[in-house]
């Protein structure tokens, strides 16, 4: 498997101006109904069961390694935890904290392993991922040196990995920084780095990277019952609904690996009901607010709150994302965030602010709940505590589960998982080890940072829209440029826009079918585009047309047409937290200092006003 460096690529000097008839290189990518078909015959090496970071890593380490893999996914690729995280890749600095507190080696280990993981991640996915500083304000005199120590050590730690030097920053150069910050008592800042990426759109492009390899993976596949061979009794494939054409399916494979992130409890009582649990599921809340809420290119990290948990205040696609909350919660497919937290959020962030600054409920844009999966490695005592590092553990049925870790190490735990395959089961793999640490995701092969110039030159896009191209499709924006239609105005000449406050547009829909395997409007509002994350307003009030644009693709009938809009809606109002937002009684109905149209407008609010819905 070859692949050009981006660094390389970018340094080129004889670098040709991209046109109309430019293609980067494509695999020819199976539909969903071929892979369906394939899932029956043969039997695999390894069959995958979760479509999240970590699962669709497992599938790439398999197949790149040139085993016979299969991944099946109930609901859609980073449907799950994989697609509401805080959207950070990186080491975790209150781990350090904790690790040096509680002089505990393991937390100490993962900040190590996750800071590896972090620059590898950046190299291989240029395109969806990204630099990001990050300020801890000081308000305290001791605080300056222990938040400096931190930061240094988390560098050092970091080695020839790391990015950016932190540094500390004076109470004037912190506030020109970050002009929202509360200003008293404010003694100045650390400013430290790690990375950002769009989570949903890293998972899909794992996903598309894992079948350019070869590996068989559909989703709205789901596992009813695991199947075991008669004599030894070891678990040797698994029964599917494949839920778009309600058929099922027998997939035989030699190794099963569970690795459906909270929902590993469930899947390991379908090889032995008598297992004890193992994860112990948590809630983390987000909140999204209006891009004015800071800068676009600096965090801010509350490293304490009232409740000694930790808040990041993030610039992410043009707006500004906070989060998240850490409390036990009940397992759900569809977990919904909680006006409790949403106000905790909420509070926490005002405390920060100045007080010119007020942070207002209607102000929030979206909010949704990802569960982790805090686990316990089955193979040690009940009474050992549970952990922030993923275990890899094999049953006595011939189960393999993996679960716990992190967004950033998800390539880790894949080579981990695929290692302990390959030794337990006897697997005979064309290459010995991982390779995935050199293999460039798609859409990062020939993807440079200019390349959103040559897309305006050559269709005549917005330009926030041929940045979002380029930033989200990497060297294949130039195939969803070439699906935009005219626009019928002067400028710009090409990209209809799903909503007018938003950089997405309708071409995206079409690729999402065509070439991403999107089945379900969600899918498309949420994943393959993010504006169900950013603004649940705005993704409700283009739900229509990006249904009617589906349709149109797939053929669906008017009862289908029906079910995707009652679906979404829900999906919408609870999951993305519509029925949680607006501001409560008493609080002004319209941010201060703007009419009432221009603020309805601005929030992509009107047409839900005027149906007597909405924030």
């Amino acid at each position: 498997h070859q692949v050009r460096g981006t660094q390389e690529y970018r340094d080129r000097s004889d670098l040709t101006h991209m046109t109309p008839t430019y293609r980067p290189h494509l695999h020819n990518m199976p539909t969903r109904e071929e892979q369906i078909k394939a899932l029956q015959e043969r039997e695999y090496d390894i069959l995958v069961i979760g479509g999240g970071a970590t699962g669709c890593g497992v599938a790439l380490d398999a197949a790149s390694r040139g085993l016979r893999t299969a991944l099946v996914e109930r609901q859609d690729f980073s449907s799950g935890t994989s697609g509401k995280s805080t959207k950070l890749i990186h080491g975790g600095v209150r781990y350090l904290e904790k690790a040096f507190l509680n002089l505990d080696y393991g937390q100490f280990q993962l900040v190590k392993e996750a800071l590896s993981e972090r620059s590898n991640l950046l190299k291989i996915s240029p395109h969806l991922s990204e630099e990001l500083p990050i300020m801890l304000p000081i308000y305290k005199l001791w605080q300056l040196p222990y938040y400096w120590a931190g930061a240094k050590v988390y560098d050092y730690l970091a080695g020839r990995k790391g990015l950016e030097s932190s540094y500390f920053l004076s109470r004037g150069k912190a506030l020109e920084k970050f002009p929202m910050l509360k200003q008293d008592r404010l003694v100045g800042a650390m400013v430290y780095y790690d990375a950002q990426h769009n989570d949903a759109r890293m998972n899909v492009a794992l996903a598309l990277t894992a079948a350019s390899e070869g590996a068989a993976l559909t989703n709205y596949t789901e596992v009813l019952e695991l199947s075991k061979d008669a004599d030894t009794g070891k678990v040797n494939g698994a029964i599917v609904l494949d839920r778009i054409s309600n058929k099922k399916l027998k997939i035989r494979a030699k190794v099963v690996v569970n690795a459906t992130g909270p929902y590993a409890d469930a899947v390991r009582k379908m090889a032995n009901e008598s297992v004890e649990p193992i994860v112990s599921p948590s809630s983390g809340v987000h909140i999204v607010l209006p891009s004015y809420y800071s800068p676009r290119d600096m965090g801010l990290l509350d490293p304490a709150t009232s409740d000694g948990r930790v808040i990041f205040f993030l610039p992410w696609e043009g707006s500004t994302i906070a989060g998240t909350t850490d409390a036990p919660c009940e397992l759900s497919f569809t977990p919904k965030p909680d006006h409790n937290e949403i106000d905790f959020i909420l509070s926490e962030v005002s405390s920060y602010l100045s007080k010119d600054v007020q942070v207002r409920r209607e102000d929030v844009l979206a909010a949704w709940s990802g569960i982790r999966p805090l686990v316990r490695d089955p193979s040690k005592e009940k009474t050992e505590g549970l952990c922030r590092n993923h275990i890899v553990h094999v049953s006595d049925e011939g189960l393999l589960t993996v679960s716990g870790g992190k967004w950033t190490t998800y390539r880790q735990m894949a080579e981990d998982t695929v290692d302990m395959a390959v030794k337990s089961f006897d697997l005979k793999p064309k290459h010995k080890n991982s390779r995935t640490e050199e293999i460039f995701l798609v859409g990062a092969h020939d993807y440079y940072p200019n390349m959103y110039i040559q897309l305006i030159q050559e269709y005549g896009l917005d330009v926030g829209v041929a940045k979002h191209l380029a930033k989200t499709y990497g060297d294949r924006a130039v195939d969803v440029a070439d699906l935009t239609q005219e626009t019928g105005q002067r400028w710009p000449m090409r990209g209809i826009k799903l909503s007018q406050n938003y950089v997405y547009v309708e071409a995206e829909v079409l690729y999402a079918v065509r070439e991403e395997y999107a089945v379900t409007a969600v899918d498309v509002l949420a994943r393959r585009t993010r504006l169900a994350c950013l603004n649940a307003a705005a993704a409700r009030d283009c739900l229509p047309r990006v249904i009617e644009l589906m349709a149109k693709e797939l053929n669906w009938s008017k009862a289908r047409r029906q079910t995707e809009f009652t679906q979404a809606e829900a999906f919408i109002t609870g999951e993305m937290g519509l029925s949680q937002l607006g501001p409560k009684r008493g609080q002004p109905s319209r941010p201060i200092g703007k009419k009432k149209e221009t603020a309805t407008s601005y929030y992509g609010l009107r047409s839900t006003r005027r149906s007597g819905g909405g924030l």
